[in-house]
């Protein structure tokens, strides 16, 4: 087993795993990868939405605000037109279950999937494409969205809000920057 930060996806293979799910037909695990990617929350929070911190009545908000378990500390997340379709797609099958959470586990002895659950979901979501499933986890989920944002525009304080990390030094372990990728940066600047 190999140990370590786990690698994000990248925009192809997040676009691959998306249309093998509308293919399948998979309403709810569509609506928890892409809550996942919007949202970078860590997998305990992610399995924990509330119905009410996503949804204003019948309709999904653009925005959503939660407390993480590992901080205490609130962070917002936006909820991109793609996450907010699939979410309302599931929204029948909600109602039917009455849960108050947005993933509900399918076992009765729990009211929300588990975080070992949804590490299948991503396990099964990433060896769809072919992708090494040792490589990525459900921290994948996590930095995808993150990576991203920072490799577009080396907005190190915008990573470090959406994460919800207190020290910058945290976001720049977290995103794996190297002194290679801040002269790369530094490179394509010209005065």
């Amino acid at each position: 087993m190999l140990v370590g930060q786990k690698k994000p996806l990248e925009p192809k293979h997040v676009w691959s795993i998306r249309v093998r799910l509308e293919l399948a037909g998979s309403k709810r695990d569509l609506a928890i990868f892409n809550i996942a990617i919007d949202s970078k929350l860590r997998a305990c929070d992610l399995v924990k939405l509330r119905f009410d911190d996503v949804y204003s009545g019948t309709k999904v908000r653009n925005r959503a605000t939660i407390v993480q378990k590992k901080t205490g500390r609130p962070v917002q997340f936006e909820i991109t037109e793609q996450s907010r379709n699939s979410l309302e797609a599931c929204l029948p099958m909600l109602r039917v279950t009455g849960s108050r959470f947005l993933f509900p586990s399918r076992l009765h002895a729990s009211l929300h999937i588990s975080t070992r659950q949804y590490a299948r979901l991503v396990h099964r979501w990433v060896e769809s494409i072919g992708l090494d499933t040792r490589l990525y986890g459900t921290h994948t989920m996590r930095r995808t969205k993150a990576a991203l944002i920072y490799r577009k525009t080396g907005n190190l304080r915008a990573v470090q809000l959406l994460l919800g990390h207190t020290k910058l030094e945290s976001t720049v372990r977290y995103l794996g920057i190297e002194v290679d990728d801040a002269l790369n940066m530094a490179e394509q600047i010209e005065l």
